[in-house]
């Protein structure tokens, strides 16, 4: 392991950084139409579960990285074989959002620009961020977080001045019952933000005080999940659910709205600003879990070193991963939420825990 530690409000900070990095962004949970915001707060209930099972194993193993006390739990072969394809699958959600945010600011901002020439740019400084290690990482981030905060604040202002807010939008509430925003959470949500937070496994083992783990993370996902559930309200009062289901990015849709005086108006640098520093912490903690994980599992003196070969690995599979856009969406809704993250963040985590709760158990009987 790095020798290094962060403090439980750095972990606050990192957890709410990265939960609301690319979620504010593309719209999440429309499949339940105006409840989107209901199934939001169900997937942070679901969120919490999820973020305690990870705990718990933190709990029973409080000093080694998970890659490590997955060979004490199933025994050193099957364990380093799992912890060989949770690095895999770290970094293939690396690639997964750097391709995203690539995208997105070609869309947004840089529609000439090449996106081998975008993507490499911002694995340039995350690369360069991450060789400093997880304190600068969670530092950065302490920086950071006041900045969103108050983009946040502002815009949120900005859109009640303006007098956009129509409720009557968000009605009729439970039209079709409970049923399509509980599967909108079971097929969704769960797994994206909230259970994508199984990447801090990796990085609890370095908090300075762990017992502030689990409020930390409760506190950090509450208010992850009330500032999407915020968001989806504001975005479907604003543009209606039709043209919310729509748009590609909601988000934008509704801050370039935003015209107070006829003067203040074309505020897409909100916009920006929450796609390059949500997209900056949201590959970075994905990448440290990988750096991290391969490290301690094939015993790297210098976890640092391997930020070059796993960053061109990352951004190469970033860019033959999908053809286009479309595809990319679509192979992320369809290929990954149940067959790959169902696994990796809800079934594997848990069998794991009571694998160890029994194992624990049997060791305090002796």
């Amino acid at each position: 392991m790095e020798k290094a530690k962060i403090s439980a409000y750095q972990l606050f900070v990192l957890i709410v950084l990265f939960e609301l990095g690319s979620a504010l962004l593309v719209p999440i949970a429309i499949e339940a139409k105006q409840d989107a915001w209901l199934a939001i707060l169900l997937g942070t209930a679901g969120g919490f579960f999820l973020y305690l099972v990870y705990y718990g194993l933190f709990h029973y193993y409080p000093d080694i990285l998970p890659t490590e006390y997955m060979q004490k739990i199933v025994g050193k072969p099957f364990g380093k074989l799992l912890a060989f394809l949770y690095i895999l699958y770290f970094m293939y959600l690396a690639a997964r959002m750097l391709r995203v945010f690539g995208e997105l600011l070609i869309t947004f901002a840089y529609p000439r620009t090449p996106l081998f020439i975008l993507n490499a740019l911002f694995l340039v400084v995350i690369i360069y961020t991450l060789r400093k290690g997880i304190e600068v990482v969670a530092r950065t981030g302490e920086l950071l977080f006041v900045i969103l905060f108050l983009l946040t604040i502002s815009g949120f202002m900005l859109i009640v001045i303006s007098g956009l807010i129509d409720l009557h939008n968000l009605q009729p509430v439970l039209e079709e019952g409970m049923l399509p925003a509980v599967k909108t959470v079971l097929t969704r949500t769960l797994y994206f933000p909230f259970g994508e937070a199984i990447v801090f496994t990796m990085i609890l083992p370095y908090l300075n005080q762990s017992k502030k783990a689990k409020l930390t993370g409760v506190y950090a996902i509450g208010l992850s999940g009330l500032t999407l559930t915020l968001i989806a309200v504001l975005n479907i009062s604003v543009l209606g659910i039709n043209l919310t289901t729509r748009s590609q990015f909601p988000l934008l849709s509704t801050i370039q709205t935003i015209q107070i005086g006829g003067f203040l108006e074309r505020l897409d640098v909100y916009f920006m600003l929450f796609l390059i520093l949500g997209g900056f912490f949201k590959i970075s903690l994905f990448f440290y879990g990988a750096v991290a994980g391969t490290a301690n599992l094939f015993n790297f003196k210098e976890p640092s070193k391997l930020a070059y070969p796993i960053g061109i690995a990352i951004l190469l599979v970033s860019m033959t991963i999908s053809s286009n856009y479309a595809e990319h969406i679509n192979e992320g809704i369809r290929l990954i939420m149940l067959p790959i993250h169902l696994p990796f963040q809800v079934i594997i985590p848990v069998l794991l825990l009571i694998i160890a709760f029994f194992k624990h158990r049997k060791k305090r009987g002796k």
